[in-house]
């Protein structure tokens, strides 16, 4: 629900009540320890992932640059949900300052959409890898990722800072709660007490310009790539390509398949949907930060190989200060 609470200085703030997984409640206790559990792999994982790509002289390349991005902006999504969701199922419900969630929704969707766009140039690097190996060092290098990267974090931003301020301007009624441990723009939107079209216009316009645009042009260079590979004449050959896209469908499907669904059923659902887009939203947030540095740090060999060799090093070094002590 949404409430009034007074502040120090005699004002009326208001709250909006965000809530876990309803009808669970009495194990809410018992939930909080899963999701601890992920959060600590989401955390050390893309920690340790982007320390690698980012010190190892052998992984300054392009593709490496953008691992790291994608490890970056998945730090970035667990740390913004972290204290709402572990909040609520510390308390089973939490409130929030409406300053506060419109700024947390911000920074959930600037990062989501940062996000896309990284999983979109990684299908360009593969398409390039792929279908033109020859011109890969002069169609991708390290300066042009950096101006990538820039131009990612500035469509995040520009994109979604007008709807966080529509939604600032706009009145929210009473008697609303939303529907997620954390703050986002279809559960704040239900809460408008009058539809804006101007606002509906330009939110649709948002989805379909970054991540609608964003997966039908993966989709495409997949098709392209799918088309090269049959071309080749040995089967070794296509073998060895698709398992270098292996690491990036599986990133991409762990995106956007919950992203899809959530968003369908925010559209066109009911309240008869909550047990459904409930689990699909903590899918969504807190799953692929949490998979996407397993993924590539199993799957790429030179990921792998470095985590192995820093792990044999610590126990090397744990080893010999217990010999000297």
């Amino acid at each position: 629900m949404i409430s009034s609470v007074n502040t120090t200085d005699s004002r009326n703030v208001l709250t909006l009540v965000l809530v876990g997984i309803p009808g669970l409640e009495h194990i809410y206790s018992w939930i909080f320890i899963p999701f601890c559990f992920v959060y600590v792999i989401s955390l050390t994982g893309n920690g340790i992932l982007f320390v690698i790509t980012r010190t190892d002289e052998s992984l300054q390349t392009p593709m490496y640059d953008l691992v790291s991005m994608l490890a970056l902006t998945d730090l970035g999504l667990s740390l913004v949900t972290i204290p709402t969701v572990l909040g609520v199922f510390c308390l089973q419900s939490l409130r929030l300052p409406v300053p506060l969630c419109l700024l947390q929704m911000f920074l959930i969707h600037s990062l989501s959409v940062m996000e896309s766009s990284v999983l979109l140039t990684m299908a360009y690097d593969r398409f390039v890898a792929i279908c033109n190996p020859l011109r890969y060092s002069s169609l991708l290098s390290r300066p042009l990722i950096s101006k990538l990267g820039l131009l990612m974090v500035l469509r995040g931003v520009t994109v979604i800072l007008p709807i966080v301020l529509m939604l600032q301007d706009s009145s929210l009624c009473m008697g609303g709660a939303l529907s997620h441990a954390f703050c986002l723009h279809p559960d704040v939107m239900r809460l408008l007490c009058s539809q804006l079209s101007a606002y509906n216009i330009y939110s649709i316009f948002a989805v379909l310009s970054t991540m609608g645009l964003d997966a039908l042009l993966i989709t495409l260079s997949y098709i392209l790539i799918l088309r090269a590979v049959c071309r080749l004449s040995s089967a070794s050959e296509r073998c060895k390509a698709f398992h270098r896209c292996a690491c990036h469908i599986t990133v991409v499907l762990l995106f956007y398949s919950p992203m899809i669904g959530l968003s369908m059923i925010h559209r066109f659902g009911d309240h008869k949907t909550n047990f459904i887009h409930v689990p699909l939203a903590y899918l969504h947030f807190l799953l692929p930060p949490a998979i996407n540095p397993i993924v590539y740090g199993i799957k790429t060999k030179r990921i792998y190989q470095r985590l192995i060799h820093g792990l044999q090093h610590i126990l090397l070094h744990m080893k010999l200060y217990k010999i000297v002590q």
